[in-house]
Protein backbone atom coordinates (compact mmCIF):
# COMPACT_ATOMS: atom_id res chain seq x y z
CA UNK A 1 0.00 0.00 0.00
CA UNK A 2 3.20 2.10 0.96
CA UNK A 3 4.31 2.11 -2.41
CA UNK A 4 1.50 3.17 -4.25
CA UNK A 5 2.27 6.88 -2.82
CA UNK A 6 4.66 8.89 -4.84
CA UNK A 7 5.76 10.40 -1.66
CA UNK A 8 6.83 6.74 -0.38
CA UNK A 9 8.30 5.56 -3.65
CA UNK A 10 10.67 8.26 -3.61
CA UNK A 11 12.03 8.15 -0.46
CA UNK A 12 15.11 5.65 0.31
CA UNK A 13 13.33 4.46 3.53
CA UNK A 14 10.91 2.79 1.08
CA UNK A 15 12.45 1.95 -2.38
CA UNK A 16 15.63 0.51 -0.75
CA UNK A 17 17.87 3.35 -1.86
CA UNK A 18 20.48 4.88 1.25
CA UNK A 19 20.32 1.39 2.97
CA UNK A 20 23.72 0.48 2.35
CA UNK A 21 25.18 3.99 3.85
CA UNK A 22 23.36 2.59 7.28
CA UNK A 23 25.60 1.19 9.72
CA UNK A 24 25.48 -2.95 9.22
CA UNK A 25 28.11 -3.71 12.25
CA UNK A 26 26.43 -6.85 13.84
CA UNK A 27 25.08 -6.14 17.16
CA UNK A 28 26.79 -7.87 19.60
CA UNK A 29 25.13 -10.42 22.67
CA UNK A 30 24.57 -7.99 24.89
CA UNK A 31 23.13 -5.32 22.75
CA UNK A 32 20.53 -8.01 21.39
CA UNK A 33 19.85 -9.03 25.19
CA UNK A 34 18.90 -5.32 25.49
CA UNK A 35 16.82 -5.03 22.64
CA UNK A 36 14.41 -8.24 23.44
CA UNK A 37 13.96 -7.14 26.80
CA UNK A 38 12.51 -3.93 25.41
CA UNK A 39 8.40 -4.23 26.19
CA UNK A 40 6.76 -4.05 22.67
CA UNK A 41 5.44 -1.19 20.81
CA UNK A 42 2.09 -0.46 21.18
CA UNK A 43 -0.53 1.48 19.14
CA UNK A 44 -0.18 4.28 21.02
CA UNK A 45 3.76 3.89 20.48
CA UNK A 46 3.35 3.67 16.70
CA UNK A 47 0.45 6.04 16.47
CA UNK A 48 -1.96 3.83 15.11
CA UNK A 49 -5.53 2.99 15.30
CA UNK A 50 -6.58 0.71 18.59
CA UNK A 51 -9.67 -0.40 20.17
CA UNK A 52 -8.56 1.12 23.91
CA UNK A 53 -8.05 4.43 21.94
CA UNK A 54 -10.88 4.84 19.64
CA UNK A 55 -13.20 3.39 22.68
CA UNK A 56 -11.59 6.52 24.79
CA UNK A 57 -12.25 9.09 21.46
CA UNK A 58 -16.15 8.04 21.66
CA UNK A 59 -16.89 7.58 25.37
CA UNK A 60 -15.32 11.52 24.90
CA UNK A 61 -17.51 12.65 22.21
CA UNK A 62 -20.66 11.22 23.93
CA UNK A 63 -19.34 13.05 27.30
CA UNK A 64 -18.96 16.60 25.07
CA UNK A 65 -23.07 15.60 23.49
CA UNK A 66 -24.30 15.07 27.33
CA UNK A 67 -22.75 18.22 28.92
CA UNK A 68 -24.52 20.28 26.01
CA UNK A 69 -28.00 17.88 25.68
CA UNK A 70 -28.28 19.14 29.69
CA UNK A 71 -28.40 22.95 27.92
CA UNK A 72 -30.49 21.80 25.82
CA UNK A 73 -32.68 20.02 28.16
CA UNK A 74 -33.38 23.69 29.92
CA UNK A 75 -33.60 25.64 26.58
CA UNK A 76 -35.00 23.72 24.37
CA UNK A 77 -35.16 26.67 21.68
CA UNK A 78 -31.64 25.86 21.40
CA UNK A 79 -32.57 22.47 19.69
CA UNK A 80 -32.89 23.99 16.22
CA UNK A 81 -29.56 25.97 15.87
CA UNK A 82 -27.80 22.28 17.39
CA UNK A 83 -30.11 21.02 14.47
CA UNK A 84 -28.86 23.42 12.13
CA UNK A 85 -25.28 23.66 12.81
CA UNK A 86 -25.02 19.65 13.77
CA UNK A 87 -26.40 18.79 10.01
CA UNK A 88 -23.56 21.10 8.45
CA UNK A 89 -20.78 19.72 10.62
CA UNK A 90 -22.39 16.52 9.96
CA UNK A 91 -22.25 16.79 5.80
CA UNK A 92 -18.55 18.51 5.97
CA UNK A 93 -17.21 16.08 8.60
CA UNK A 94 -18.63 13.21 6.31
CA UNK A 95 -16.85 14.21 3.41
CA UNK A 96 -14.15 15.61 4.71
CA UNK A 97 -10.96 13.53 3.61
CA UNK A 98 -9.09 14.08 7.04
CA UNK A 99 -10.92 13.88 10.30
CA UNK A 100 -11.07 17.03 11.73
CA UNK A 101 -10.96 16.68 15.72
CA UNK A 102 -12.24 20.23 16.60
CA UNK A 103 -15.20 20.42 14.05
CA UNK A 104 -16.27 16.35 15.43
CA UNK A 105 -15.93 18.20 18.73
CA UNK A 106 -18.45 20.90 17.63
CA UNK A 107 -20.30 18.18 16.09
CA UNK A 108 -20.90 16.70 19.28
CA UNK A 109 -21.83 19.88 20.92
CA UNK A 110 -24.45 20.53 18.64
CA UNK A 111 -26.11 17.87 18.28
CA UNK A 112 -26.35 17.96 22.01
CA UNK A 113 -28.06 21.01 22.06
CA UNK A 114 -30.40 19.08 19.55
CA UNK A 115 -31.04 15.77 21.70
CA UNK A 116 -31.40 17.50 24.79
CA UNK A 117 -34.03 20.03 23.23
CA UNK A 118 -36.05 17.50 21.19
CA UNK A 119 -36.40 15.33 23.94
CA UNK A 120 -37.50 18.13 26.33
CA UNK A 121 -39.97 18.86 23.31
CA UNK A 122 -41.37 15.53 23.57
CA UNK A 123 -41.56 15.38 27.73
CA UNK A 124 -43.50 18.30 27.29
CA UNK A 125 -46.26 17.10 25.54
CA UNK A 126 -48.83 15.39 27.49
CA UNK A 127 -49.87 12.35 26.55
CA UNK A 128 -45.70 11.87 25.41
CA UNK A 129 -44.58 11.32 29.11
CA UNK A 130 -41.62 9.25 29.66
CA UNK A 131 -40.97 8.60 25.65
CA UNK A 132 -37.46 9.59 26.38
CA UNK A 133 -36.27 7.28 28.93
CA UNK A 134 -38.27 4.73 26.87
CA UNK A 135 -36.05 6.38 23.99
CA UNK A 136 -32.49 6.02 25.99
CA UNK A 137 -33.23 2.17 26.69
CA UNK A 138 -34.16 0.61 23.27
CA UNK A 139 -31.56 2.55 22.26
CA UNK A 140 -29.36 1.05 24.68
CA UNK A 141 -30.25 -2.33 24.38
CA UNK A 142 -30.15 -2.26 20.43
CA UNK A 143 -26.32 -0.60 20.45
CA UNK A 144 -25.66 -3.44 22.81
CA UNK A 145 -27.00 -6.19 20.72
CA UNK A 146 -25.77 -5.10 17.91
CA UNK A 147 -22.20 -4.81 19.59
CA UNK A 148 -22.63 -8.30 20.83
CA UNK A 149 -23.21 -10.10 17.74
CA UNK A 150 -20.76 -8.21 15.88
CA UNK A 151 -18.02 -9.26 18.53
CA UNK A 152 -19.45 -12.57 18.60
CA UNK A 153 -18.65 -13.17 14.54
CA UNK A 154 -22.59 -13.38 14.33
CA UNK A 155 -22.98 -10.76 12.24
CA UNK A 156 -20.88 -8.58 9.99
CA UNK A 157 -20.68 -6.79 6.89
CA UNK A 158 -21.69 -7.26 3.35
CA UNK A 159 -21.20 -6.26 0.24
CA UNK A 160 -24.58 -7.31 -0.80
CA UNK A 161 -26.60 -6.07 2.19
CA UNK A 162 -24.57 -3.02 2.41
CA UNK A 163 -25.72 -2.63 -1.56
CA UNK A 164 -29.98 -3.25 0.10
CA UNK A 165 -28.92 -0.71 3.27
CA UNK A 166 -27.89 2.63 0.48
CA UNK A 167 -30.99 1.27 -1.72
CA UNK A 168 -33.09 1.07 1.36
CA UNK A 169 -31.48 4.32 3.11
CA UNK A 170 -32.63 6.37 -0.06
CA UNK A 171 -35.94 5.41 -0.09
CA UNK A 172 -36.19 6.28 3.65
CA UNK A 173 -34.46 9.75 2.84
CA UNK A 174 -36.70 10.59 0.16
CA UNK A 175 -39.63 9.87 1.78
CA UNK A 176 -38.91 11.73 4.86
CA UNK A 177 -38.13 14.92 2.33
CA UNK A 178 -41.32 14.74 0.49
CA UNK A 179 -42.98 14.36 4.42
CA UNK A 180 -40.98 17.58 5.78
CA UNK A 181 -42.09 19.20 2.69
CA UNK A 182 -45.62 18.56 2.51
CA UNK A 183 -45.90 19.48 6.13
CA UNK A 184 -43.77 22.70 5.60
CA UNK A 185 -46.56 23.44 3.12
CA UNK A 186 -49.53 22.45 4.90
CA UNK A 187 -50.39 19.15 2.35
CA UNK A 188 -53.95 17.50 4.25
CA UNK A 189 -52.69 14.65 3.52
CA UNK A 190 -49.28 15.11 6.28
CA UNK A 191 -51.52 16.53 8.51
CA UNK A 192 -50.58 15.35 12.18
CA UNK A 193 -47.75 15.81 14.44
CA UNK A 194 -45.45 13.56 12.12
CA UNK A 195 -46.75 14.27 9.02
CA UNK A 196 -47.40 11.30 6.73
CA UNK A 197 -46.12 9.20 9.73
CA UNK A 198 -49.06 10.23 11.77
CA UNK A 199 -51.75 8.44 8.98
CA UNK A 200 -52.83 5.08 9.35
CA UNK A 201 -52.04 2.49 7.16
CA UNK A 202 -54.88 1.94 4.67
CA UNK A 203 -57.46 -0.56 6.17
CA UNK A 204 -55.87 -0.58 9.46
CA UNK A 205 -55.37 1.63 12.62
CA UNK A 206 -51.24 1.65 12.70
CA UNK A 207 -49.98 4.40 11.67
CA UNK A 208 -47.26 4.47 8.76
CA UNK A 209 -44.45 5.82 10.91
CA UNK A 210 -44.40 2.44 13.06
CA UNK A 211 -43.77 0.62 9.90
CA UNK A 212 -41.48 3.61 8.68
CA UNK A 213 -39.81 3.72 12.36
CA UNK A 214 -39.16 -0.01 12.49
CA UNK A 215 -37.34 0.40 8.92
CA UNK A 216 -35.27 2.80 9.98
CA UNK A 217 -34.32 1.18 13.28
CA UNK A 218 -33.58 -1.98 11.19
CA UNK A 219 -30.98 0.25 8.49
CA UNK A 220 -29.42 1.95 11.77
CA UNK A 221 -28.58 -0.96 13.31
CA UNK A 222 -26.93 -2.23 10.39
CA UNK A 223 -25.48 1.24 9.75
CA UNK A 224 -23.50 0.65 13.49
CA UNK A 225 -22.32 -3.04 12.00
CA UNK A 226 -20.81 -0.82 9.31
CA UNK A 227 -19.44 1.39 11.90
CA UNK A 228 -18.11 -1.09 13.92
CA UNK A 229 -16.38 -2.66 10.43
CA UNK A 230 -14.70 0.25 10.09
CA UNK A 231 -13.00 0.78 13.45
CA UNK A 232 -12.28 -3.31 13.07
CA UNK A 233 -10.48 -3.10 9.48
CA UNK A 234 -9.03 0.33 10.99
CA UNK A 235 -7.20 -1.24 14.01
CA UNK A 236 -6.38 -4.75 11.68
CA UNK A 237 -4.55 -2.67 8.75
CA UNK A 238 -2.85 -0.33 11.42
CA UNK A 239 -4.76 2.87 10.29
CA UNK A 240 -3.61 6.12 11.49
CA UNK A 241 -4.50 6.93 15.12
CA UNK A 242 -6.52 9.80 14.13
CA UNK A 243 -9.03 7.33 12.48
CA UNK A 244 -10.78 6.59 15.66
CA UNK A 245 -12.32 10.64 15.87
CA UNK A 246 -13.81 9.56 12.82
CA UNK A 247 -15.07 6.37 14.30
CA UNK A 248 -16.50 7.44 17.27
CA UNK A 249 -18.53 10.44 15.08
CA UNK A 250 -20.29 7.49 12.72
CA UNK A 251 -20.77 5.76 15.99
CA UNK A 252 -22.04 9.29 17.36
CA UNK A 253 -24.06 9.69 14.31
CA UNK A 254 -25.71 6.41 14.07
CA UNK A 255 -27.10 5.72 17.66
CA UNK A 256 -28.18 9.89 17.47
CA UNK A 257 -30.66 8.90 14.36
CA UNK A 258 -31.74 5.56 16.36
CA UNK A 259 -32.50 7.49 19.06
CA UNK A 260 -34.52 9.98 17.62
CA UNK A 261 -36.43 6.85 15.75
CA UNK A 262 -37.20 5.14 19.05
CA UNK A 263 -38.96 8.96 20.35
CA UNK A 264 -40.97 8.91 17.00
CA UNK A 265 -42.01 5.17 17.54
CA UNK A 266 -42.90 5.74 21.01
CA UNK A 267 -44.80 9.13 20.67
CA UNK A 268 -46.63 7.20 17.74
CA UNK A 269 -47.77 4.19 19.98
CA UNK A 270 -49.02 6.99 22.93
CA UNK A 271 -51.23 8.28 20.29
Amino acid sequence: MALSNPAFSNSPAFNGRGVASMNTATPSAADLDTMFQRPSATPSDTDRMSYEDTIVKTVSLFAVLLVTAAVGWFVPALAIVGMIGGLILGLVNSFKKEPSVPLIVAYAALQGLFVGGISAFFEMVPNWGGVVMQAIIATLVTVGVVLALFASGKVRASAKMTKIFLVAMVAYLVFSLVNVGMMIFGAGAASGAFGLNSQPIPGTSIPIGLAIGALAVLLAAYSLVLDFDFVQRGVQSGAPRKYGWQAGFGIMVTIIWLYVEFLRIFALTRN
